[in-house]
Order: C-alpha cells, then structure tokens, then sequence
C-alpha cells in the first residue's frame, strides 16, 4: 500500500480524510472531463477542512491518494479492471492497473484507517434479479466493512425497492439527508419511505461512532438528495431507464459491462443532463463527508477529555 504524502501527514495528525473511488474516472466519463470532475471533488473536499484520498490499484500497488500525474494517467488509460472484493487481491497480485468501485475503495479505505467515504451512488439490486441473481457486492461490503458510505441513494438504473430490502436484511443503516423519503440518484425522491432521516452531519457521525463503540459489524449507508436545482425527475427518466434496460437484455450485456452500458445510454438520451447531474451529485456528497469526518473527529475529542 502506498499512501500519499497528504493522507499519510493528516492521518498521522488525526485530521478528517475522506476516501473516493476511482470507477467514477475510468469507467465513468470521457476524458479530460473525468480527471477535471476528479479534481473539483478534491478540491470540494479540501474546502471542507478535510484531505481527499482518491483509491486505485497502479501497477500492483493499492494508493491512497494520486498525485496529479496519477490522476492523469488513469484518466486517459485504457483496459483498466473495475474491480470489487472478488478480483481487487488478484490484481495487486499479478502487478495489474485497476479502478476500484464502492466495495473495493471501501476496503482500501478500512485497510489505511479511512472511515468516511464520498461517492455518486452504490451498486445493489438489478432489475430482474429474481432471474439473474445481478446483485452488486457493494452491499455485503457495506455489510461487513466499517466505512460511512455517502451517495445519493442507490444508481436509478436498479431495483430501488429490493435493494433497500437487501440492506436490511443484511443490517445495514440507511440514513437519508434531511427527508423521509429515500432518494434516487438523479432524482430526489423515489416514493420510498427511509428507514432512517438525520438532519446534520452530527447526527451521522454520532452514529458512526456509536456503532464503533457497539462493535457492530459494517457500515452506514448516508443517502444524499442531489440538488433541488441539478435533478431529473423520476417520471421523465423512467421511460429512458426502461429503454436502456431493453436495448442492454437486446444485446446481452451482462456482468460488470451493465452499468456502464446504461449509464452511457442514458447520458445520449437525456442530451447530457445525466452526467451533469452525476457530477453536481457526486461534489454535494463530496462535501456532506467531508462534514461527516470532522464531526467524527470532534465526538471522539470530546469523549476523551
């Protein structure tokens, strides 16, 4: 493991360091518009009074935190693994180039001391599942690894419902950002009811801590509404997901090419409001965990004096 000089000095000072995936650059956009989103969501973060630590796997070695060049190089590679717990270890271990999704930038981040993590929206449930078994293994990672997890809800293109239903089953707190109603990725609302509501970052992070201090296993789930302003309703995008869906079974897409096949065929549907909307998405979150890791850092200085 190789940790910037960034995380390795904050986290030495016990200052807030906030983990981030590296799908979102290789798997997620074109470049440079993928690096230059990269750096704003660093940079949203530093502006929270807190160190970004951006994860991948380079030539073998699991960094925590790229440097500029890194960044650009990854930007702009071709052929790089999205991996997951399941392939994350061979990998590192035959000297491969990987991007890590949600479970595994989870894991990096458990393995160097990180405890909140910024991203856009986890895997969970595919639709049809019932038939394909297609669900991601973001959820039994949140289920087994300590990391506060901030997105907008699981992506729009899945099983909203089942995927909520998955997450109880294994345990896993989800926690929405000031409503009651769980969102949907680019969309605020999903007329689905929240298990769980907090109404500041406090409130997440005392119950980080508090399950830390409970020895309970996993982590939370902190679902984010996007920005009234940078949404798409959920009834103008059902029609475009139901599409991509058909054109994806039409051509037998399967596996880890789904969500990359949908996501680009979503982005050519709505003219680009899609990916607008990701990354106004992905820098709110950016911003909420960087909160979150502060007050978590500051709960603990107080239990301790």
């Amino acid at each position: 493991m190789n940790m910037s000089p960034e995380v390795s000095d904050a986290l030495s000072e016990n200052r807030s360091v906030v983990a981030l995936e590296s799908t979102i650059i290789t798997h997620g956009m074109p470049y440079p518009q993928n690096v230059e989103t990269a750096r704003q969501v660093e940079n949203d973060i530093r502006a929270g009074n807190a160190v970004p630590a951006t994860i991948a796997v380079l030539e073998g070695t699991l960094c925590i935190g790229l440097g500029d060049a890194q960044l650009d190089a990854l930007g702009q590679a071709r052929g790089v693994a999205k991996l997951s717990r399941a392939d994350m270890a061979h990998c590192m271990a035959t000297g491969g180039t990987g991007a890590t999704t949600v479970a595994a930038t989870m894991i990096g981040a458990r393995l160097a001391g990180i405890e909140v993590f910024a991203t856009g929206g986890i895997g969970g449930v595919h639709r049809g599942a019932e038939l394909s078994f297609d669900i991601s293994a973001d959820l039994q990672e949140l289920a087994k690894t300590p990391v506060s997890v901030v997105a907008a809800g699981a992506k729009a293109i899945l099983d909203i419902p089942k995927t909520l239903e998955v997450l109880e089953t294994l345990g896993v707190p989800v926690i929405t950002m000031g409503q009651d109603e769980v969102p949907a990725f680019w969309s605020r609302r999903s007329g689905l009811a929240s298990p769980l509501r907090a109404d500041s970052a406090a409130q997440v992070a005392a119950a980080h801590v508090m399950r830390g201090k409970m020895g309970l296993e996993g982590g939370q789930l902190v679902a984010n509404p996007i920005p009234a302003e940078a949404e798409i309703a959920a009834e103008e995008l059902a029609p475009v997901i139901a599409e991509a869906i058909a054109a994806a079974e039409a051509q037998g897409i399967a596996a880890k090419a789904v969500t990359p096949f949908l996501l680009d065929r979503i982005f050519h549907a709505t003219g680009g409001r899609s990916l607008t909307a990701n990354i106004a998405l992905v820098r709110h979150n950016a911003r909420l965990a960087a909160e979150i890791a502060g007050e978590i850092i500051k709960i603990r200085a107080e239990s301790a004096r």
